[in-house]
């Protein structure tokens, strides 16, 4: 795919589910669904299985598994199913699919893997619908199955002249065995009539003309509205409260006293307002009174944690990750030897919906309406935290107005629900105040960086190290806080030394896309930049060096980790690929022109290379043009979506550089209240971006994520060419 506008999860748990989920066998249903009329024929409207409903009329409903973030599922993985049906894309209605793991299995948006892991079951679940199908043909027909062809959505006989359409056949077809995975044929690539075209998201036209579709819209007969006031300092907890100015208002019910809710490892209290209108519960807050104990959290800051990293940088890290040959016998015997500090904030998800769940519980079940990233796991917290079972917790999947990450943490869940146990029977629809979804986000963590490298005397890089300070608890890297061992280039030179040391916060740590990826790429290939220059060499030649003859590198296992926790093999002829395309789609031809950068990162499984150009306008710097290439194997499923992903992740990327995105601590508090702190970028930033996928024969993955880290060092690259100051710290200010 060529446009001009005219690793896997961080999260291991994540990744071992999506990988369980693609490696097991799909489940089918196969009960057929009551009919809604029939035809003249007599056909029936009937459930194929889990995914696959055919009408009467021949339309076909297929179901959507996966929650819809904007990263385009709601239109790919029907795709995939639809493909192997061999239906008409127009006779399809996409329906999403409730939480339900014993249908559907994993049902998550995060970390990329909704292409990997379902790239073969959701076709398999198409051929096993066809294949069912043609088997109830053959029978009412007396001809052999293999003689029966589809096409269209309707059986054919060729020899006999005999064709319908599927729906005559669907109820008998849902009777029909349902045969082996091993025994279906998948379709020819080169004869796909859906995979690889361009198709719109089935929501588009209900999203432009303003109709309900997101958890925000959720209304119930009988509706009551809450809002939350939790403690300025994250994580102190409530000492006394006084609610009789909020109760004396018309139309407030009830001020709840919530304790020690949400994650396991960041509960808050918080006071709940219920009352008949959502705004009037959030006028109702602003005259709650509350004293808080902040129990010390409130010497965390911004300073604090500034001081503690140098303190960690004058000694050893703390925890090593990866060491590979003697890192101080290559320093000592380079030709020449590079350090530098690197560092970058805490950024928000910021996400456009914020965080909201409208629940009802009745009959001791629970049902909720959310816009989560993560159903089934938050389905179980919400049973956990209640003491029920899960059986008795019901979620139904809105579309999610923008996810990034945060929404795979349920806290807004539980909240919700315990509101909704405390009035039995009435539905409540929790939305919070937009200073409460800054105030309780889980942040992208920031970190410092102490890089060093050796060159030899041809200019060879000899060695790496890095010394990483993150946030966490007890240790332990909090999400998004890690650092890999396939990092690169460590995993690619012959003396690496990986180290890492946490600091403690009171800061709550969430993955935000391309988690890790997305602040690594940035310290270790602006720093990639210094050490090429000093190598005398313009970076994406200096990475073509480094990457060397093209094979597949496997990282050192970690101990104790199952196989399927281990990080992926990196392949360095699909990384030069994707760099050499990305200097011819930019004309990049030997030494940069002034105010260009570039940028190398592999996650996510993708492969990505970013050109960046930018100039100074005014008193502002300006990305003017940038270019991407990359490499997410053998298919893009929906070039349309794959195209906005990149071109999103470009945006977000010039946004963490010039956007002037940080949420600062100070005193154990949240600097950032609403948008006019946290300014998300807006069209007049957007610069003409061309993008080149270079097709490999790999099978397909995601690309939520992969394209994002890339462009955050391509820009800030860019900025230290133009002004010729290194760009070390994010946001960059002039």
């Amino acid at each position: 795919m060529r446009a001009d506008t005219p690793r896997l999860a961080t999260d291991r748990r994540l990744v071992l589910k999506a990988m369980l989920a693609a490696g097991g066998t799909l489940a089918f249903d196969i009960q057929i669904a009551a009919a809604q009329g029939a035809k003249p024929n007599g056909a029936a409207s009937a459930r194929i299985n889990a995914y696959v409903a055919i009408a009467a009329d021949n339309t076909v409903s297929i179901t959507s598994k996966n929650p819809e973030i904007g990263q385009g599922v709601k239109a790919m993985l029907p795709m995939l199913i639809a493909e192997e049906l061999d239906v008409d894309w127009a006779s399809v209605k996409v329906e999403q699919a409730v939480a339900d793991q014993s249908r559907f299995g994993e049902q998550f948006a995060g970390g990329s893997m909704s292409t990997p892991m379902n790239w073969m079951p959701m076709r398999q679940a198409g051929a096993t619908a066809r294949a069912m199908i043609v088997a109830a043909a053959a029978k009412q027909w007396g001809v052999p199955a293999a003689q029966v062809t589809t096409k269209a959505g309707e059986v054919i006989h060729a020899a006999t002249n005999r064709r319908a359409p599927y729906a005559a056949l669907a109820a008998a077809a849902a009777k029909e065995a349902v045969p082996d995975a091993a025994t279906l044929t998948l379709k020819d690539p080169a004869t796909f009539t859906i995979i690889g075209k361009p198709v719109p998201g089935p929501d588009t036209p209900a999203i432009v003309a303003g109709k309900p579709l997101f958890g925000v819209d959720a209304v119930l007969p009988g509706m009551v509205h809450a809002a939350l006031l939790t403690a300025p300092v994250r994580g102190a907890t409530l000492k006394s409260h006084d609610a009789a100015k909020a109760l004396a208002m018309p139309g407030v019910r009830k001020v709840l006293v919530l304790r020690q809710l949400g994650h396991d490892d960041a509960p808050v209290d918080a006071l709940a307002v219920v009352a008949d209108s959502w705004w009037t519960a959030s006028e109702a807050r602003k005259v709650l009174v509350a004293q808080w104990d902040n129990g010390g959290r409130d010497q965390h800051s911004n300073a604090s944690f500034a001081a503690s990293a140098k303190a960690a940088f004058a000694s050893k890290p703390a925890a090593t990750i990866r060491q590979e040959g003697d890192v101080a016998a290559a320093m000592a015997k380079a030709a020449k030897t590079l350090s530098a500090e690197y560092s970058y904030p805490f950024l928000s998800h910021a996400t456009l919906e914020p965080q909201n769940c409208t629940a009802q519980f009745k009959d001791g079940k629970l049902e909720l309406w959310a816009p989560s990233q993560m159903p089934n796991e938050g389905k179980d917290l919400v049973a956990k935290a209640f003491g029920m079972s899960a059986d008795a917790v019901t979620v139904n999947l809105t579309r999610i107005g923008g996810g990034f990450g945060r929404r795979l943490q349920s806290d807004f869940m539980i909240f919700a629900g315990a509101i909704a146990r405390e009035i039995p029977g009435v539905p409540v629809k929790l939305i919070l105040e937009r200073e409460e979804d800054f105030r309780m986000d889980f942040f992208r963590p920031g970190g410092f960086h102490k890089l060093d490298a050796a060159l030899d005397a041809n200019g060879k890089l000899t060695a790496f190290r890095t010394h990483l300070v993150t946030f966490g608890a007890k240790g332990a890297p909090g999400r998004g806080g890690e650092l890999p061992n396939d990092l690169v280039p460590a995993n690619l030179v012959p003396n690496a030394d990986l180290g890492m040391t946490v600091l403690d916060s009171n800061i709550p740590l969430g993955w935000l896309r391309a988690p890790g990826s997305n602040a690594l790429a940035f310290a270790t290939q602006a720093f990639m930049d210094e050490v090429a220059s000093a190598a005398g060499k313009p970076l994406p030649l200096f990475m073509l060096d480094v990457l060397g003859e093209s094979r597949l590198v496997t990282p050192p296992k970690i101990p104790g980790v199952p196989d399927i926790w281990q990080p992926p093999a990196f392949h360095t002829g699909r990384a030069a690929s994707v760099i050499r395309e990305a200097m011819k789609i930019s004309g990049w031809q030997g030494a940069p022109v002034t105010g260009r950068g570039f940028g190398f990162y592999f996650s996510h499984l993708g492969y990505f290379a970013v050109v960046a150009d930018c100039a100074q306008e005014g008193d502002a710097i300006k990305v003017t043009r940038m270019w991407v290439a990359g490499d997410i194997g053998s298919t893009i499923i929906n070039p349309l979506n794959a195209e906005q992903q990149v071109r999103g992740a470009m945006i977000e990327g010039i946004s963490h550089v010039i956007g002037g995105l940080q949420v600062p601590i100070a005193g154990g508090q949240v600097q950032v209240a609403n948008f006019d702190a946290y300014p998300l970028p807006r069209i007049d930033v957007v610069p003409p971006i061309e993008i080149s996928m270079v097709r490999s024969d790999f099978p397909p993955t995601g690309l939520g994520e992969p394209a994002l880290p890339p462009a955050v060092a391509a820009v800030a690259n860019a900025i230290s060419s133009l002004t010729g100051k290194r760009v070390r710290s994010l946001p960059y200010n002039a």
